[in-house]
């Protein structure tokens, strides 16, 4: 299994904490490197010093940000198998990976922080795996051969529900001002949602929950290997 490498260096960590908030707040185009530099309080050079491009940078932030996702949904189904059911499963992924400021951003449609990641093939490849209605292609035949999702429906009709289902509560939850207003916690309205267009009337057997748990995890696992070449691809200093 790949390592992540990472910089044993504060001036990288302050680098990658400043590019987080200005891409946040002003998006990909309007942020300079030396913009950068000035925030993270470290000469223009230094950040040339760790990534050669800004662009590099960015990708490499989405990168160290889409590990975290990976790591805090491995860790949560690892301690809990029962939270690979559908009903878990939605506001798991939807909360973690709205956590991210750049995720949140390619919520509202920032059509160059997605150019930049999907520029070159191979991080095209990694950001589409990365995708909602990928993970629902990878993960959702694993929880209906395990019988966690209904038998009544084609596969394919489940994941495209599990789709618009995650896209609409998280385009909601990214612009709540565009959504009605609501007294109830969206978690558990997602999760309500997802349990009865999606789960069987019968509770799943225990060994069952356990063995989907596995087998998704080990997807979630083989993307974060792709996420820690991309990350050690990004970066000019290798330690």
């Amino acid at each position: 299994m790949s390592q992540l490498v990472e910089h044993h260096s504060h001036k990288a960590a302050r680098i990658l904490d400043s590019v987080r908030e200005l891409v946040a707040d002003h998006g990909v185009r309007k942020v300079t490197v030396s913009e950068i530099a000035v925030a993270a309080g470290v000469g223009k050079g230094t950040v040339y010093l760790y990534w050669p491009t800004k662009e590099d940078l960015i990708l490499g932030l989405f990168a160290r940000e889409l590990l975290a996702f990976l790591d805090e949904v491995i860790a949560r189904i690892t301690a809990d198998p029962a939270a690979v059911r559908p009903r878990h499963l939605a506001p798991l992924l939807l909360r973690t990976g709205l956590r991210s400021p750049l995720a949140r951003r390619l919520a509202t449609r920032d059509a160059d922080l997605l150019r930049l990641l999907t520029q070159q093939a191979g991080d095209r490849e990694l950001f589409d795996r990365t995708q909602p209605s990928a993970l629902c292609e990878a993960v959702m035949p694993i929880l209906r051969r395990h019988g966690l999702i209904r038998q009544d429906r084609p596969l394919a009709d489940q994941s495209y529900a599990m789709h618009a289902v995650l896209v609409g509560f998280g385009s909601s939850l990214s612009h709540p001002d565009s959504a009605p207003p609501s007294p109830g916690d969206p978690g558990g309205l997602l999760a309500d949602a997802v349990a009865l267009l999606l789960e069987p009337a019968a509770e799943p057997a225990g060994q069952a929950v356990t063995a989907a748990a596995d087998e998704t995890v080990a997807v979630f696992r083989r993307t974060r290997d792709a996420v820690l070449n991309i990350i050690d691809r990004s970066q000019t200093l290798q330690r």
